[in-house]
């Protein structure tokens, strides 16, 4: 059996749906969006689009970012701004898990010949956009400005 706790929401999994679809469609191959959703369905393992929706129930995502978003803020205080790659719902803390690419690599080093590039980053967002992650000093790894 397959755990549902770690699928993306049913708001992600149809974003990703029509995704596949449009891109499937700029190649030439025309899929309807039903096709895409059992396409989706057997990707994480179920029969088809039902089976992986009554898996899931009716939830809703609470997260108030999306893939492809554009967002920004600040990871371990350095302003960034970049766009959102993947979103998860995590069922048991309430919170989300997010992937950001930043437009521009953002240096989290304090020593000025000692730089420290971070490209992309995966981190855990409660409905605020803050992460409950800390540095030493008390702020928060991450604020997106939502």
């Amino acid at each position: 059996m397959i755990d549902s706790a770690h699928l993306p929401s049913l708001d992600n999994l149809k974003a990703q749906a029509k995704k596949l679809r449009n891109a499937l469609a700029s190649e030439g191959q025309t899929v309807s969006h039903s096709r895409s959703l059992e396409l989706m369905a057997h990707q994480f393992g179920f029969r088809d689009w039902n089976t992986l929706h009554a898996s899931l129930g009716n939830q809703r995502s609470n997260s108030l970012l999306t893939p492809g978003q554009r967002v920004g803020g600040h990871y371990l205080g350095v302003p960034f701004a970049g766009k959102v790659i993947a979103v998860r719902q995590l069922s048991a803390s309430g919170h989300t898990r997010v992937t950001f690419a930043f437009d521009e690599p953002v240096n989290v080093s304090k020593f000025e010949n000692l730089p420290v590039l971070r490209h992309r980053v995966t981190a855990q967002l409660d409905e605020r956009g803050v992460t409950p992650q800390k540095t030493s000093n008390g702020v928060p790894h991450m604020i997106v400005d939502l």
